[in-house]
């Protein structure tokens, strides 16, 4: 018995040996990780974001009729370029029948006082000259008959208006729809023919036209709530058109909107700006665009490629690798500052000159190639 438990001793023995033979041998036969490094450096960092939106003109008007009646005819197309009270289209009015029986009606009734203060006035009148009325009396059938005229009047008026839109039909007249601003006529939405309401109070009324001075641009967009908080009214940004390539228009952030809007999740914010238009170059209101603004820049700065830092897993503090004079790494710390995706800048923790470690060799390898 005690023979069988010898003899698996050693067997037992000879395999841990043959173990520890073959872990040795494959530690040995292991290639040693050289880590290449790289320094820091000094450059300029420009962080930018785009906003997307559209150009339009900062002045638009629609021209709405002040009477409802039928479009009789329209004097520009659009495109066309008019001075301000030209003539855009003229509406032709149709009366209610009610209403112009009502005013028939009160011309009637005018004519009727006006007629009768006429006689009294030429009876008293010859009555006065010889002496049997008063002055007041005489002054009083004048004033009467001065007030039926008047009457009189008015109600021929009210009934022209009614019937034709107007009075005196000159440029002047609610039936003419005229240019309230020089422009270019963008759109009209309505044909010879069409019926058009007039605008007041309870009712906004038919659009006959659309104007807008196209030498006077703006941007509108939205940026995100991330970086919103870095502009500033009055800061040049760069607008660059979809309909129009390889060309930048300068313009000036007049507007950042004070309330953001959700959008899919996000919050967004309406920005807007002045845009310089080269007047060499044919632009249309509507044109897709983007603006390319400049948050925050730094020149001659301590960087490094961002591919080169490293976090702690449990305080996601940053920190880097040093190389010390006999080739092993030291971790340091470090703070920092602004970064365009490619270079961060470093505020502390290394200086020029340190050799920092290329750990993550995808990244390097990247780098090699886009060298």
């Amino acid at each position: 018995m005690k023979r069988i438990i010898r003899i698996v001793i050693v067997i037992a023995f000879i395999i841990a040996l043959l173990f520890v033979l073959r872990y040795f041998r494959d530690a040995n036969s292991k290639e040693v990780v050289e880590y290449t490094t790289d320094e820091p450096y000094y450059t300029s960092i420009n962080t930018k974001t785009v906003a997307t939106g559209k150009l339009n003109p900062e002045e638009e008007v629609e021209l709405k009729p002040q009477v409802s009646g039928i479009v009789d005819k329209i004097l520009v197309e659009e495109g066309d370029v008019v001075k301000k009270g030209d003539l855009i289209a003229k509406i032709r009015v149709v009366p209610n029948e009610q209403n112009l029986v009502s005013a028939k009606s009160r011309i009637k009734s005018s004519t009727l006082a006006y007629n009768n203060a006429k006689r009294l006035f030429e009876r008293n009148k010859t009555l006065f000259e010889k002496g049997v009325v008063s002055r007041q009396d005489f002054e009083n059938n004048e004033l009467s008959l001065n007030q039926a005229k008047e009457t009189l009047d008015q109600a021929e008026n009210d009934y022209q208006i009614i019937k034709k839109g107007s009075l005196s039909g000159g440029s002047s007249a609610n039936t003419n729809i005229v240019a309230q601003i020089p422009g270019t006529v963008l759109q009209i939405p309505i044909r010879e023919g069409d019926q058009v309401i007039q605008s007041n109070n309870f009712n906004a009324g038919t659009a006959i036209a659309t104007i807008a001075d196209m030498s006077l641009m703006i941007f509108e967009g939205k940026v995100d709530e991330a970086e919103v908080g870095k502009l500033q009214e009055g800061k040049d940004i760069k607008v660059v058109l979809g309909a129009i390539s390889g060309k930048e228009f300068p313009a000036k952030l007049s507007f950042v909107a004070p309330k953001g809007i959700e959008e899919n999740g996000a919050v967004q914010f309406v920005i807007k700006a002045d845009v310089t238009v080269d007047p060499s170059v044919n632009i249309r209101a509507g044109y897709s665009a983007n603006a390319e603004i400049e948050l925050e820049s730094k020149d001659s700065i301590l960087c490094i490629k961002e591919a080169l830092l490293q976090f702690n897993r449990i305080t996601e503090a940053p920190f880097v690798e040093i190389q010390e004079a006999d080739g092993s790494f030291k971790k340091k710390n470090v703070k920092l500052g602004l970064s365009d995706g490619i270079n961060i800048e470093i505020t502390e923790g290394i200086k020029e000159g340190d050799k920092i470690k290329v750990w993550n060799k995808a990244s390097k390898k990247e780098n090699d190639d886009n060298n």
